[in-house]
């Protein structure tokens, strides 16, 4: 495995897949990676990515306009619609559904988040799904948009694909072979989400967010944004910086699990929404994660004899412990009050 370097230049040079910055955020063109002409390149400019900032603008990742398009309509079309409505599909034990607003808190002491969102995962052509895990459940498609789980589902797909080969070049970037991260991913516990933001005020300061500031629960995010805006990352300094829309890019960054599996070396770096442009805006997020069964542990990483800071934890076992702490209607069904 090769060394690790702790520091990201910032300077838009460190591997040929890195095309220019957009701030203090890289662009990485991935298509080298995809089509194998020159995936070592690309693994070079994620893993100094991944070291700091721990986000990434992806270029290059193969998603057709119209996919991405046909996602964005469904999911406003789906939010536009009344709370009747939506709460015909609000959000299952395992997770699927509508999410309404106020039901995610990222951190206490501050507001409810002013978000909502509709989430979903895969599920094979009849629409099945395996009951193998609280966190995997039947999809809850809303029968008056009987469009939307074609287009829900095309996006999944696309952007998962997206995320395998991410992985793949994170473990090229780390010495690994390609496959490391995959090696238990034939029922992964990848989600997707439509998510919303409504336009918000200056009011309640520095306590209401449209997402709080957090870091992401699993092993990687692969999100698109919309033209908005309202994105904000934390330096390694504290300071907060914009995460700007950059056309024809994806957003990528590292999450807790991601971190935890290269002890740190890889940064989950703390994010936020504050939308105050005057309009609604959207992202389509897609969260993946391999079979919950997967051991997150920094020996498989970096030897046997290795002495991580943290233990090793199972990846299903990790997600409901942070779902449980983030998302209120996980604790009103164990108290009986929902």
């Amino acid at each position: 495995m090769r060394a690790i370097e702790r520091r990201w230049s910032g300077d838009g040079r460190s591997g040929a897949g890195t095309a220019h910055t957009a701030g203090a955020i890289p662009v990485v063109d991935i298509q080298a990676l995809r089509d194998g002409r020159n995936p070592q390149a690309v693994a070079d400019a994620l893993h100094a990515a991944s070291q700091d900032p721990g986000f990434i603008y992806i270029s290059g990742h193969g998603i057709p306009d119209a996919v991405i398009d046909a996602a964005r309509a469904c999911a406003l079309d789906f939010f536009r619609h009344t709370e009747a409505d939506k709460s015909a599909v609000s959000i299952s034990r395992e997770h699927r559904g509508w999410l309404r607003r106020g039901a995610a808190k990222m951190q206490d002491g501050l507001d409810a988040d002013l978000k909502e969102s509709f989430i979903w995962g895969h599920e094979d052509a009849a629409g099945k799904t395996p009951a193998d895990h609280p966190l995997r459940g039947a999809n809850r498609w809303p029968a008056f948009m009987p469009k939307m789980r074609a287009a829900a589902m095309a996006y999944y797909h696309h952007a998962h694909r997206v995320a395998v080969e991410l992985m793949r070049g994170f473990a090229l970037g780390l010495g690994l072979e390609r496959g490391f991260f995959l090696r238990h991913c034939a029922r992964p516990l990848s989600r997707a989400s439509f998510v919303y933001y409504p336009p918000q005020d200056g009011e309640n300061g520095n306590r209401s967010f449209g997402v709080g500031p957090h870091t992401d629960f699993g092993v990687l995010t692969v999100l698109c944004q919309d033209r908005v805006g309202g994105l904000q990352v934390q330096s390694a300094g504290g300071e907060w910086m914009a995460a700007p829309p950059v056309a024809g890019t994806l957003v990528v960054n590292v999450g807790d699990l991601l971190a935890r599996w290269t002890d740190g070396a890889y940064r989950s770096t703390p994010h936020r929404v504050i939308n105050r442009s005057g309009k609604e805006r959207l992202s389509l997020v897609l969260a993946f994660d391999p079979d919950p069964e997967t051991a997150i542990d920094a020996r498989e990483v970096f030897g046997a004899d290795y002495q991580p800071r943290e233990a090793a934890i199972r990846c299903g076992d990790y997600l409901l412990w942070r779902f449980g702490k983030s998302f209120a209607y996980r604790n009103e069904a164990r108290d009986g009050s929902a």
